[in-house]
């Protein structure tokens, strides 16, 4: 696989740092490709987000991850909404018209914050891509449950991955089970037993790291095939 380097520009003085894996077999058009936005926390290195995106890249999806301005700057707190979003949206029509990359399908990716922002730009139409998936969604302040962020998630028409761990202080999973029920989008649930936010588990489980995220990965890849074949 190659892992090219990029320089993205969001604005006329600011631009974005973002790496475009490519499939090890070389194709003119690919089936779909994959946009992959870091949460509040972390940044495009974090290893879920390279993991993912070399995975779904060796399985034949061109993958592009990519920082938010703030984390460029190594600050700690986020961008504020509409600078996340014009990054999104930089990213995007980078990826469609500058990137010499031509896929049938787009789709966008986020580990929590990131997650969160495309599927409020795709709720509003103000993204063009044909799906959505979930490393992670904050459905709502840690451990706090009276504040849902699921109002736009009802306005989304196109499929959506969600991936949960089962101890996921940001996401309840009973919680999320019962918006995703009257969702009137197709939607898949990947629920990971142990899992924190980050898809962490206790060491009392005897299960690696690497193998939560290589099913995550396979995981991501079925439901490509699926929903876009």
């Amino acid at each position: 696989m190659d892992r090219i380097k990029l320089t993205i520009p969001v604005t006329k003085d600011e631009s974005v740092s973002a790496i475009l894996t490519m499939p090890p077999n070389k194709k003119r058009i690919y089936s779909a490709g994959v946009i992959t936005a870091h949460g509040a926390g972390n940044d495009m290195e974090n290893d879920l987000l390279v993991t993912f995106t070399d995975g779904l890249a060796k399985a034949g999806y061109p993958a592009l991850r990519f920082n938010f301005p703030y984390k460029e700057k190594g600050l700690k707190a986020p961008d504020n909404p509409k600078k996340l979003e014009d990054t999104w949206a930089a990213v995007c029509r980078y990826f469609q018209e500058d990137s010499t990359v031509h896929v049938n399908h787009i789709i966008a990716a986020g580990k929590s914050m990131g997650g969160r922002i495309a599927s409020q730009m795709a709720a509003e139409r103000k993204l063009p891509v044909e799906g959505l998936i979930f490393l992670g969604y904050p459905l709502h302040p840690a451990g706090d449950q009276s504040k849902i962020r699921d109002a736009h998630l009802y306005n989304i028409e196109i499929p959506m991955l969600f991936f949960a761990g089962t101890r996921d202080s940001l996401c309840d999973i009973a919680k999320l089970q019962s918006v995703l029920k009257i969702l009137s989008a197709p939607w898949k649930l990947e629920i990971i037993e142990g899992g924190d936010h980050s898809f962490h588990i206790p060491r009392s489980m005897g299960i690696a790291e690497s193998e939560i995220f290589d099913r995550i990965v396979k995981t991501a890849k079925q439901w490509i095939e699926t929903s876009f074949a």
